[in-house]
């Protein structure tokens, strides 16, 4: 008769350190994700709101841009660049690609550059049509 041999399995406990160590890891690589959409370049706490006629409409990612020819209260005109969020957030509260075309009045609402230029983050745009859609 052949004597079994017994095999006797000894479980061992999750090592605290190494599960510490690769959740670190992990938010160390997820910072920059988070890092690319910081509004530390807008001056969010004083919004400001702008008229002008749109000349330009980027509907790419990571962000749509829209640039207006603003006519100052001396009638002098400058250009905007005016910042939205993603093409995917904006069709997701109303928007299309066709929303807002070259040639539209627009009114944007939101936090302008901090340092100075002629640059805002939009929150809000009133359409020709009154219609405001959150951006």
């Amino acid at each position: 008769m052949i004597a079994a041999k017994s095999c006797i399995v000894q479980r061992r406990p999750i090592n605290f350190a190494l599960a510490a160590l690769a959740a670190g890891l992990l938010l160390v690589w997820a910072a920059p994700v988070g890092a690319h959409h910081s509004g530390a370049m807008f001056d969010m706490q004083h919004p400001i709101t702008v008229t002008g006629v749109v000349t330009k409409v980027e509907w790419t990612n990571p962000h749509t841009y829209f640039y207006l020819n603003v006519t100052d209260e001396k009638g002098e005109i400058h250009e905007w660049a005016v910042e939205a969020n993603s093409p995917n957030f904006l069709k997701h509260n109303g928007w299309t690609s066709t929303t807002v075309n070259p040639g539209d009045q627009i009114v944007c609402t939101g936090a302008p550059a901090r340092n100075g230029s002629r640059f805002m983050h939009t929150t809000m745009v009133q359409l020709p049509s009154g219609l405001q859609l959150r951006s």
